[in-house]
């Protein structure tokens, strides 16, 4: 929700940590950095069940781009 709420707001996703692959192993922490357009960086972290869907999140939106 945080995520979707930063990008409505013209933010970027600047990285995400563990990197994305192809095919991702299952993770229990996934890290997102998002930089918006007055500079700041807003760091948004997800544990087990919600690292997977936010990854699935992210890797979606990639491929749209």
């Amino acid at each position: 929700m945080e995520l979707q709420k930063l990008l409505s707001m013209n933010c970027k996703i600047e990285s995400v940590h563990p990197a994305m692959l192809a095919s991702d192993a299952e993770v229990n922490i996934v890290t997102v950095t998002v930089i918006c357009p007055e500079g700041a960086p807003h760091t948004i972290r997800a544990y087990r069940e919600e690292a997977s869907a936010l990854r699935e999140y992210v890797r979606l939106l990639k491929l749209k781009e």
